[in-house]
């Protein structure tokens, strides 16, 4: 008597075949090495976001003031950072040192050009001999000031640059050269401008 829990042979071949539909390609027709398609596997790339685009119009080229007002703008901020850091040649911790000491001092030479254009006018020879004579005077005493004045500060920034860095590579000439010229310069007119007040300790 057959088991009723037996299946036959018929209906374990009919289990075993998967019918193959019309939509889908054959395994076996597909090339080795075969990377299906986004658009196969149903991913749909996204939109790159429109923020970070750059405008597609282009943009509208400036009037003859507009260009003039950007230019002085420009100028102006140079002008302020050269007045608050300087240039190239006043970098470096002993110019700093150089700076501080003529700054932190009342110096002669900042009379110089003053009273040489008073020794210009009063040297004219339209000019009385007592007014000559003054002037020539004032001349030889600026000179003199500035002179003394010059050697009291190179003194100074030799001692001090010799304490703060004796491993320093900076020539003393060169310094006491730079410092003269600030020294003889009106001190509201000095770059970089003064970081100490007159009379404080450096």
């Amino acid at each position: 008597m057959p088991s009723l829990f037996r299946r036959k042979s018929a209906d374990l071949v009919e289990d075993s075949v998967t019918p193959v539909t019309s939509d889908e390609e054959p395994t076996a027709a597909r090339p080795r090495g075969y990377t299906p398609s986004k658009k196969e596997l149903g991913v749909t790339t996204p939109k790159r976001p429109a923020a970070g685009r750059r405008p597609t119009a282009p943009a509208r080229p400036l009037t003859k003031e507009e260009a003039r007002e950007q230019r002085r703008a420009a100028r102006a901020e140079s002008a302020a950072e050269f007045r608050r850091e300087g240039g190239p040649r006043d970098r470096g911790p002993e110019r700093l040192l150089a700076r501080n000491v003529v700054d932190s001092r009342r110096t002669i030479g900042t009379w110089f050009f003053g009273g040489a254009l008073i020794v210009l006018v009063g040297s004219n020879q339209a000019m009385p001999p007592i007014v000559r004579l003054l002037a020539n005077l004032l001349w030889g005493a600026l000179a003199l000031g500035v002179l003394i004045d010059s050697v009291l500060i190179s003194r100074k920034i030799k001692k001090l640059v010799r304490e703060r860095f004796p491993k320093s590579t900076e020539r003393l000439g060169s310094l006491y050269f730079y410092a003269i010229m600030r020294s003889i310069t009106f001190r509201r007119m000095r770059a970089p401008a003064p970081r100490v007040a007159i009379g404080e300790k450096v």
